[in-house]
């Protein structure tokens, strides 16, 4: 569950906290939401996926991720979050048919139709900030016209938060152990073990982890290498290919990295620099006049 970090909560929050008891939209009545929307108009939404993560981690990993730094940027600020959303873009986890991996994946349409709609919902009832907190990698790659729909049809203020590590560091630098050729931020590898661990250590199952290494696709020359999850494939040393590869086509048991290294300390850790960053950024963008010019969500029924 999330701790409270950063108190950065005006009274008002308080006695919002101790009103109504919680951050989760859904748990509130709508009398509570009327009473929020009076003072505030941001809304989170995390956004993630249900997919395989190796044989040691749940298959709820990303949606923990943006679920509880939703939650500590709620605690931390005193702004609503919604439920999550659970499953995400996840063609590529699905591995063969009858093998049980447990992935549920959505096409690119139903992700962005259910994404429109969720934020669509908000904005009727009088939000006018929706901040997305995803936790899963290749939703990035889909998402972009639905954002741009939003804003454009409703002038709402819309934003997309990326709080985790793959090949990009960024605020996590220097925390996590394992060198680069280990990759610590990649699937089922130091990070997110490290995550699952801080939050719920009964779903982690340790004595299944592999350390484990990414290769190139059976289909595509030795000429070509790859040691991540991403769909570039590198070339005499450079990386201007890529191709639409499944997950188990460049690693049979679902684990990018070496988990080994993996403590519940780094996670929560990592938890906590990633929420108190986004949790500033979101004081900063509520700040920005936001006019919404098309508020009714007249096209809800097909």
């Amino acid at each position: 569950m999330s701790e409270r970090i950063v108190n950065r909560l005006t009274e008002g929050d308080e006695e919002f906290r101790e009103k109504f008891r919680s951050w989760n939209l859904a748990h509130l009545s709508y009398v509570d939401i009327g009473e929020y929307l009076k003072t505030k108009d941001t809304v989170l939404v995390p956004i993630a996926s249900t997919e395989q993560h190796g044989p040691h981690l749940p298959l709820f990993t990303d949606t923990i991720t943006a679920v509880e730094i939703s939650e500590r940027i709620s605690e931390e600020i005193g702004v609503l979050h919604t439920p999550p959303i659970w499953t995400g873009y996840s063609p590529q986890h699905m591995y063969g048919v009858g093998e049980g991996r447990g992935t549920i994946t959505v096409r690119s349409s139903t992700l962005l139709a259910l994404m429109n709609d969720i934020a669509r919902s908000l904005i009727h009832h009088g939000f006018n900030r929706i901040i997305f907190i995803n936790g899963h990698g290749s939703n990035i790659k889909v998402v972009d016209p639905v954002l741009r729909k939003l804003r454009y049809e409703t002038g709402a203020l819309i934003s997309f938060v990326k709080p985790y590590m793959e090949r990009y560091e960024g605020i996590l630098k220097g925390l996590m152990e394992n060198p680069p050729e280990e990759t610590p931020g990649w699937h089922s590898s130091e990070l997110e073990t490290s995550q699952d661990l801080a939050w719920n250590e009964n779903l982690v199952r340790m004595e299944r982890a592999v350390d484990t290494r990414a290769h190139i696709p059976a289909f595509l020359p030795k000429a070509f290498s790859k040691d991540d999850g991403m769909p570039d494939a590198e070339f005499e040393g450079y990386q201007y290919f890529s191709f639409p590869m499944d997950h188990h086509e460049f690693v049979e048991n679902g684990i990018i990295g070496n988990p080994m290294r993996a403590t519940a300390e780094k996670g929560h850790e990592a938890f906590r620099r990633l929420s108190e960053h986004v949790a500033r950024g979101i004081l900063e963008l509520q700040k920005v006049p936001v006019t919404v010019h098309n508020r009714e969500f007249v096209d809800r029924v097909l």
